[in-house]
Protein backbone atom coordinates (compact mmCIF):
# COMPACT_ATOMS: atom_id res chain seq x y z
CA UNK A 1 0.00 0.00 0.00
CA UNK A 2 1.13 3.57 -0.61
CA UNK A 3 -0.51 4.94 2.51
CA UNK A 4 1.47 6.42 5.39
CA UNK A 5 -0.48 4.35 7.88
CA UNK A 6 -3.07 1.59 7.80
CA UNK A 7 -5.95 3.87 8.77
CA UNK A 8 -5.62 6.00 5.66
CA UNK A 9 -6.71 3.00 3.62
CA UNK A 10 -10.03 2.69 5.44
CA UNK A 11 -12.08 4.77 3.02
CA UNK A 12 -14.87 4.09 0.57
CA UNK A 13 -12.52 4.76 -2.36
CA UNK A 14 -10.17 2.05 -1.12
CA UNK A 15 -12.71 -0.59 -0.21
CA UNK A 16 -10.40 -3.45 -1.10
CA UNK A 17 -8.18 -2.45 1.82
CA UNK A 18 -10.91 -2.93 4.44
CA UNK A 19 -9.17 -6.08 5.58
CA UNK A 20 -10.36 -5.80 9.18
CA UNK A 21 -13.92 -4.77 8.53
CA UNK A 22 -15.50 -7.75 6.79
CA UNK A 23 -15.41 -6.33 3.25
CA UNK A 24 -13.46 -7.18 0.15
CA UNK A 25 -14.66 -10.79 0.11
CA UNK A 26 -16.66 -12.60 -2.54
CA UNK A 27 -20.39 -12.79 -1.93
CA UNK A 28 -21.25 -16.51 -1.91
CA UNK A 29 -24.78 -15.68 -3.11
CA UNK A 30 -23.85 -13.25 -5.88
CA UNK A 31 -24.61 -15.67 -8.73
CA UNK A 32 -27.34 -17.67 -7.01
CA UNK A 33 -30.91 -17.78 -8.29
CA UNK A 34 -32.96 -16.24 -5.47
CA UNK A 35 -36.32 -17.41 -6.80
CA UNK A 36 -38.33 -19.47 -4.32
CA UNK A 37 -39.04 -23.01 -5.58
CA UNK A 38 -42.55 -22.77 -7.07
CA UNK A 39 -44.03 -25.53 -4.93
CA UNK A 40 -42.48 -24.29 -1.67
CA UNK A 41 -44.61 -22.80 1.07
CA UNK A 42 -43.16 -19.31 1.52
CA UNK A 43 -44.20 -19.01 5.17
CA UNK A 44 -42.57 -22.36 5.99
CA UNK A 45 -39.36 -21.49 4.13
CA UNK A 46 -39.11 -18.09 5.83
CA UNK A 47 -39.64 -19.71 9.23
CA UNK A 48 -37.01 -22.36 8.51
CA UNK A 49 -34.45 -19.73 7.53
CA UNK A 50 -35.24 -17.94 10.79
CA UNK A 51 -34.63 -21.14 12.75
CA UNK A 52 -31.19 -21.67 11.26
CA UNK A 53 -30.35 -17.96 11.26
CA UNK A 54 -31.36 -17.51 14.88
CA UNK A 55 -29.23 -20.49 15.93
CA UNK A 56 -26.20 -18.82 14.39
CA UNK A 57 -27.00 -15.30 15.58
CA UNK A 58 -27.50 -16.21 19.21
CA UNK A 59 -24.46 -18.47 19.46
CA UNK A 60 -22.37 -15.79 17.77
CA UNK A 61 -23.49 -13.35 20.46
CA UNK A 62 -22.54 -15.81 23.19
CA UNK A 63 -19.09 -16.47 21.73
CA UNK A 64 -18.27 -12.76 21.44
CA UNK A 65 -18.59 -12.55 25.23
CA UNK A 66 -15.23 -14.29 25.39
CA UNK A 67 -13.38 -11.58 23.46
CA UNK A 68 -10.36 -10.51 25.55
CA UNK A 69 -11.37 -13.00 28.27
CA UNK A 70 -10.45 -16.40 26.82
CA UNK A 71 -7.70 -18.50 28.49
CA UNK A 72 -5.06 -17.42 25.96
CA UNK A 73 -4.62 -14.83 23.23
CA UNK A 74 -4.87 -17.36 20.41
CA UNK A 75 -8.22 -18.51 21.76
CA UNK A 76 -9.51 -14.93 21.80
CA UNK A 77 -8.84 -14.84 18.07
CA UNK A 78 -10.23 -18.32 17.42
CA UNK A 79 -13.53 -17.76 19.21
CA UNK A 80 -13.92 -14.35 17.60
CA UNK A 81 -13.42 -15.89 14.16
CA UNK A 82 -15.93 -18.65 14.88
CA UNK A 83 -18.40 -16.01 16.04
CA UNK A 84 -17.85 -14.05 12.82
CA UNK A 85 -18.42 -17.19 10.74
CA UNK A 86 -21.74 -17.76 12.51
CA UNK A 87 -22.68 -14.11 12.19
CA UNK A 88 -22.08 -14.35 8.45
CA UNK A 89 -24.36 -17.38 8.27
CA UNK A 90 -26.98 -15.54 10.32
CA UNK A 91 -26.92 -12.50 8.03
CA UNK A 92 -27.48 -14.57 4.90
CA UNK A 93 -30.21 -16.68 6.48
CA UNK A 94 -32.07 -13.74 8.01
CA UNK A 95 -31.86 -11.88 4.71
CA UNK A 96 -33.33 -14.92 2.96
CA UNK A 97 -36.08 -15.15 5.58
CA UNK A 98 -37.00 -11.51 5.04
CA UNK A 99 -37.11 -11.67 1.26
CA UNK A 100 -39.14 -14.90 1.25
CA UNK A 101 -41.52 -13.54 3.89
CA UNK A 102 -42.13 -10.43 1.77
CA UNK A 103 -43.04 -8.14 4.66
CA UNK A 104 -40.19 -5.68 4.10
CA UNK A 105 -38.05 -6.81 7.02
CA UNK A 106 -34.30 -6.96 6.43
CA UNK A 107 -31.62 -8.73 8.45
CA UNK A 108 -31.33 -5.85 10.94
CA UNK A 109 -35.06 -5.71 11.58
CA UNK A 110 -35.17 -9.45 12.17
CA UNK A 111 -32.14 -9.40 14.47
CA UNK A 112 -32.94 -6.29 16.49
CA UNK A 113 -36.66 -5.68 16.40
CA UNK A 114 -38.20 -9.05 17.20
CA UNK A 115 -39.27 -9.93 20.73
CA UNK A 116 -38.17 -13.09 22.53
CA UNK A 117 -41.15 -15.32 21.52
CA UNK A 118 -40.44 -14.55 17.85
CA UNK A 119 -36.98 -16.12 17.96
CA UNK A 120 -36.79 -19.73 16.77
CA UNK A 121 -33.33 -20.86 17.93
CA UNK A 122 -32.70 -24.04 19.86
CA UNK A 123 -32.20 -23.42 23.56
CA UNK A 124 -28.65 -24.82 23.56
CA UNK A 125 -27.24 -21.67 21.94
CA UNK A 126 -28.72 -19.27 24.48
CA UNK A 127 -27.24 -21.04 27.51
CA UNK A 128 -25.20 -18.55 29.54
CA UNK A 129 -21.79 -20.14 29.98
CA UNK A 130 -19.70 -17.09 29.15
CA UNK A 131 -16.86 -15.56 31.14
CA UNK A 132 -19.13 -13.79 33.64
CA UNK A 133 -20.46 -15.12 36.96
CA UNK A 134 -21.29 -18.80 36.64
CA UNK A 135 -19.61 -19.04 33.24
CA UNK A 136 -17.09 -21.64 32.26
CA UNK A 137 -14.75 -22.12 29.28
CA UNK A 138 -15.08 -25.91 29.31
CA UNK A 139 -18.86 -25.59 29.09
CA UNK A 140 -18.44 -23.24 26.13
CA UNK A 141 -16.26 -25.85 24.41
CA UNK A 142 -18.74 -28.63 25.20
CA UNK A 143 -21.53 -26.61 23.63
CA UNK A 144 -19.44 -25.76 20.57
CA UNK A 145 -18.56 -29.43 20.10
CA UNK A 146 -22.19 -30.51 20.27
CA UNK A 147 -23.56 -27.66 18.17
CA UNK A 148 -20.91 -27.69 15.43
CA UNK A 149 -21.05 -31.48 15.04
CA UNK A 150 -24.83 -31.30 14.63
CA UNK A 151 -24.83 -28.24 12.37
CA UNK A 152 -22.09 -29.63 10.12
CA UNK A 153 -24.13 -32.80 9.55
CA UNK A 154 -27.20 -30.64 8.86
CA UNK A 155 -25.47 -28.26 6.45
CA UNK A 156 -23.77 -31.11 4.61
CA UNK A 157 -27.23 -32.42 3.71
CA UNK A 158 -28.61 -28.97 3.02
CA UNK A 159 -26.12 -28.55 0.17
CA UNK A 160 -28.63 -30.62 -1.79
CA UNK A 161 -31.61 -28.42 -0.91
CA UNK A 162 -34.01 -27.54 -3.70
CA UNK A 163 -33.83 -23.93 -2.51
CA UNK A 164 -30.68 -22.66 -4.27
CA UNK A 165 -30.02 -20.02 -1.61
CA UNK A 166 -30.11 -22.52 1.26
CA UNK A 167 -27.87 -24.84 -0.75
CA UNK A 168 -25.32 -22.07 -1.36
CA UNK A 169 -25.31 -20.96 2.28
CA UNK A 170 -24.81 -24.56 3.37
CA UNK A 171 -21.98 -25.12 0.88
CA UNK A 172 -20.08 -22.18 2.37
CA UNK A 173 -21.01 -23.15 5.91
CA UNK A 174 -19.69 -26.72 5.81
CA UNK A 175 -16.16 -25.42 5.33
CA UNK A 176 -16.48 -23.14 8.35
CA UNK A 177 -18.24 -25.70 10.53
CA UNK A 178 -15.62 -28.35 9.85
CA UNK A 179 -13.10 -26.01 11.48
CA UNK A 180 -15.46 -25.20 14.36
CA UNK A 181 -15.95 -28.91 15.09
CA UNK A 182 -12.23 -29.65 14.90
CA UNK A 183 -11.40 -26.73 17.18
CA UNK A 184 -13.91 -27.85 19.79
CA UNK A 185 -12.75 -31.47 19.56
CA UNK A 186 -9.11 -30.50 20.09
CA UNK A 187 -9.97 -28.43 23.15
CA UNK A 188 -12.07 -31.31 24.50
CA UNK A 189 -9.04 -33.60 24.21
CA UNK A 190 -6.77 -30.97 25.73
CA UNK A 191 -8.99 -30.33 28.75
CA UNK A 192 -9.91 -33.97 29.34
CA UNK A 193 -6.26 -35.03 29.07
CA UNK A 194 -4.83 -32.22 31.16
CA UNK A 195 -4.91 -31.84 34.92
CA UNK A 196 -7.47 -33.42 37.22
CA UNK A 197 -9.04 -29.98 37.52
CA UNK A 198 -9.32 -29.38 33.77
CA UNK A 199 -10.74 -32.86 33.25
CA UNK A 200 -13.35 -32.31 35.96
CA UNK A 201 -14.33 -29.03 34.30
CA UNK A 202 -14.74 -30.76 30.93
CA UNK A 203 -16.89 -33.50 32.46
CA UNK A 204 -19.02 -30.88 34.21
CA UNK A 205 -19.31 -28.83 31.02
CA UNK A 206 -20.64 -31.78 29.07
CA UNK A 207 -23.14 -32.52 31.83
CA UNK A 208 -24.35 -28.91 31.67
CA UNK A 209 -25.04 -28.85 27.93
CA UNK A 210 -26.21 -32.43 27.47
CA UNK A 211 -29.81 -31.88 28.67
CA UNK A 212 -30.23 -29.54 25.67
CA UNK A 213 -28.95 -32.06 23.10
CA UNK A 214 -32.23 -33.87 22.45
CA UNK A 215 -33.87 -30.70 21.14
CA UNK A 216 -31.39 -30.62 18.24
CA UNK A 217 -32.86 -33.82 16.86
CA UNK A 218 -36.54 -33.16 17.58
CA UNK A 219 -38.22 -32.08 14.34
CA UNK A 220 -40.61 -29.16 14.16
CA UNK A 221 -43.60 -29.64 11.86
CA UNK A 222 -42.20 -27.01 9.49
CA UNK A 223 -38.96 -28.96 9.17
CA UNK A 224 -40.89 -32.11 8.36
CA UNK A 225 -42.99 -30.44 5.68
CA UNK A 226 -39.98 -28.82 4.02
CA UNK A 227 -37.92 -32.02 4.28
CA UNK A 228 -40.68 -33.88 2.44
CA UNK A 229 -40.43 -31.21 -0.28
CA UNK A 230 -36.65 -31.65 -0.59
CA UNK A 231 -35.89 -28.21 0.84
CA UNK A 232 -35.02 -28.83 4.50
CA UNK A 233 -33.59 -31.68 6.57
CA UNK A 234 -35.41 -33.74 9.18
CA UNK A 235 -33.04 -33.34 12.17
CA UNK A 236 -34.00 -36.76 13.50
CA UNK A 237 -32.11 -38.30 10.57
CA UNK A 238 -28.85 -36.77 11.83
CA UNK A 239 -28.72 -38.67 15.11
CA UNK A 240 -26.57 -41.62 14.02
CA UNK A 241 -24.02 -39.45 12.21
CA UNK A 242 -23.64 -37.00 15.10
CA UNK A 243 -23.42 -39.82 17.65
CA UNK A 244 -20.66 -41.51 15.65
CA UNK A 245 -18.54 -38.35 15.61
CA UNK A 246 -19.07 -37.59 19.28
CA UNK A 247 -18.26 -41.17 20.23
CA UNK A 248 -14.92 -40.86 18.43
CA UNK A 249 -14.08 -37.70 20.36
CA UNK A 250 -15.21 -39.14 23.68
CA UNK A 251 -13.24 -42.34 23.14
CA UNK A 252 -10.08 -40.40 22.31
CA UNK A 253 -10.60 -38.19 25.36
CA UNK A 254 -11.48 -41.04 27.70
CA UNK A 255 -14.90 -39.54 28.35
CA UNK A 256 -18.37 -41.04 28.54
CA UNK A 257 -21.72 -39.60 27.61
CA UNK A 258 -23.32 -37.73 30.51
CA UNK A 259 -26.12 -39.62 32.19
CA UNK A 260 -28.46 -36.67 32.68
CA UNK A 261 -32.13 -36.19 31.73
CA UNK A 262 -33.15 -33.97 28.82
CA UNK A 263 -34.45 -30.49 29.57
CA UNK A 264 -38.21 -30.73 29.31
CA UNK A 265 -40.27 -28.70 26.89
CA UNK A 266 -43.22 -26.54 27.93
CA UNK A 267 -46.43 -28.26 26.86
CA UNK A 268 -44.48 -29.78 23.98
CA UNK A 269 -43.02 -26.43 22.92
CA UNK A 270 -39.37 -25.37 23.03
CA UNK A 271 -36.96 -23.05 21.25
CA UNK A 272 -38.23 -23.75 17.72
CA UNK A 273 -41.69 -22.65 18.94
CA UNK A 274 -40.40 -19.46 20.59
CA UNK A 275 -40.26 -20.86 24.13
CA UNK A 276 -36.86 -20.08 25.64
CA UNK A 277 -34.87 -20.22 28.86
CA UNK A 278 -34.55 -17.34 31.30
CA UNK A 279 -31.14 -16.52 29.79
CA UNK A 280 -32.63 -15.50 26.45
CA UNK A 281 -34.24 -12.29 27.66
CA UNK A 282 -30.98 -11.00 29.16
CA UNK A 283 -29.09 -11.89 25.98
CA UNK A 284 -31.54 -10.03 23.74
CA UNK A 285 -31.50 -7.00 26.04
CA UNK A 286 -27.78 -6.65 25.38
CA UNK A 287 -27.91 -7.64 21.70
CA UNK A 288 -30.75 -5.25 20.83
CA UNK A 289 -30.07 -2.35 23.18
CA UNK A 290 -28.36 0.04 20.77
CA UNK A 291 -30.71 -0.53 17.85
CA UNK A 292 -33.78 -0.04 20.04
CA UNK A 293 -32.36 2.96 21.89
CA UNK A 294 -31.52 4.78 18.64
CA UNK A 295 -34.20 3.75 16.13
CA UNK A 296 -33.10 4.21 12.54
CA UNK A 297 -29.46 4.80 13.42
CA UNK A 298 -26.81 3.52 11.03
CA UNK A 299 -23.23 2.53 11.73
Amino acid sequence: MSFDNAYESITESNDEQHWAFGTGFDDPLSDVDRAVPPDADRADLAAYCLMLGDDALILSQRLTEWCSRAPELEEDVALANIALDLLGQARMLLTRAGEVEGAGRDEDALAYLRDEPEFRNVRLVELDCGPGPGGDFATTIARLLLFSTWRLALFDRLTGSRDPVLAAIAAKGVKELAYHRDHAAQWTLRLAGGTDHSRARMVAGLATVWPLAAELFTPHEIELRLAAAGIAVDPATLTAEVDAVLDQVFTAAGLTRPDVPALSSVAGRSGRHGVHTEAMGYLLAELQHLARSLPGATW
